[in-house]
């Protein structure tokens, strides 16, 4: 007999908790680099660039593990538009963690400035120096990072909604928490 599991399997909820951590902490980082020209600019650069890279690599774990372990059903009486809403706002999320990491790297490579990871580890350049191009890639990464803030906004108030006012079992499936 195959039942559906109650919770997401255990490494599934690690990734889930961690990167919502990393992807918060992304997202200010991101923000206090928009708002600084002083030298903390350079600082919080040097904390986004590796940040990203830790993303994107998590995320294809992530998706790996979700692909190779089952998950907890939704909610029989959620309504259709709820259930829709639910997968395309997961694609979304999906979409934009490796999106994201990609665009950044590709706008830093067409800005002809090196990736850098460390002080030592620096990533191959995704595209040639090119200023028009890396003009046009910053405000896609501005525009896809305030969708992702806007989408992990949502994501969080569906949660509470699920946990608090349905109280219906799928918070606590990626919590881990029996009641």
């Amino acid at each position: 007999m195959n039942a559906q599991p109650r919770f997401f399997a255990p490494l599934a909820r690690l990734l889930h908790w961690l990167m919502a951590l990393m992807v918060i902490a992304m997202l200010f980082i991101g923000a206090g680099m928009a708002a600084s020209v002083s030298q903390r600019h350079e600082w919080l650069l040097n904390l986004h660039k590796p940040l990203g890279i830790a993303i994107l690599a998590l995320v294809i774990v992530r998706l790996v593990v979700r692909f190779s372990t089952r998950q907890p059903p939704l909610p029989a009486d959620l309504p259709k538009w709820q259930v829709l809403a639910a997968k395309a706002s997961h694609v979304l999320l999906y979409g934009l963690m490796l999106i994201l990491p990609v665009l950044g790297w590709a706008m830093i490579s067409a800005a002809g400035d090196p990736v850098m990871l460390s002080s030592s580890v620096q990533l191959p350049a995704l595209l040639p120096a090119n200023a028009s191009l890396f003009a046009l890639l910053r405000k896609a990464h501005g525009f896809l990072a305030y969708l992702l803030f806007l989408t992990v906004l949502l994501h969080l108030a569906a949660a509470l909604f699920h946990g608090w006012v349905r109280r219906d079992g799928v918070l606590q499936s990626m919590t881990g928490s029996k009641n």
